[in-house]
C-alpha cells in the first residue's frame, strides 16, 4: 500500500491528472467555439441551399454528401487546440525551465551532454568505420 501511495503522490501522476481535467474542459470550449461561430461562416461560404460547404456524389442519396465544411472545422478546432496548448502549457512550461538553469548556475544554452553509452556506441561505430577502410579489398563477415 505505501507504494501504492508514493506512485500517486509523485508529481507526474497529480500534473497529468491536472492536465486531463483541463483538457476536458478546453475540449468543450473549442467545440462550442467551432460549432457556433466556426461552422456557420463555413457553412454560409459554402452557399444558399443550406447543406453547408460540400457535394453530394449522388444527387439523389444524401448519404453520398462529401462534407468539405466538416473538414476544415475539424482543421481549424486542431489549430486551435495546438496554439493553445503551445502558447499555456509548452512556451511557459519552457521559460519556467531556462530560468530554473539559470537560477542553478547553469548555462541553459550549453549542448546537453551525450549519454555514456551513445558515446560509448559512437566509438565502436568509429572503430570499425576505420577497420574497414584501412583493410582494402576485404569484405566484412556476416
Amino acid at each position: 500500500m505505501k507504494g501504492f501511495k508514493d506512485f500517486v503522490m509523485q508529481g507526474n501522476v497529480i500534473d497529468l491528472a491536472v492536465g486531463v481535467v483541463i483538457g476536458g474542459a478546453f475540449t468543450a470550449l473549442v467545440t462550442a467555439f467551432v460549432s457556433y461561430i466556426i461552422n456557420p461562416i463555413v457553412a454560409a461560404a459554402g452557399g444558399a441551399n443550406g447543406i453547408g460547404l460540400g457535394f453530394h456524389v449522388i444527387a439523389s442519396n444524401d448519404k453520398t454528401f462529401v462534407d468539405i465544411g466538416s473538414v476544415i472545422s475539424a482543421v481549424i478546432t486542431f489549430l486551435i487546440t495546438a496554439a493553445v496548448v503551445y502558447f499555456v502549457f509548452v512556451l511557459p512550461m519552457a521559460k519556467a525551465r531556462r530560468m530554473a538553469m539559470i537560477r542553478r548556475g547553469e548555462d541553459p544554452d550549453a549542448p546537453e551532454a551525450t549519454p555514456e553509452d551513445i558515446a560509448l556506441l559512437t566509438e565502436i561505430r568509429d572503430a570499425l568505420q576505420n577497420r574497414d577502410a584501412s583493410t582494402p579489398g576485404q569484405t566484412p563477415q556476416q
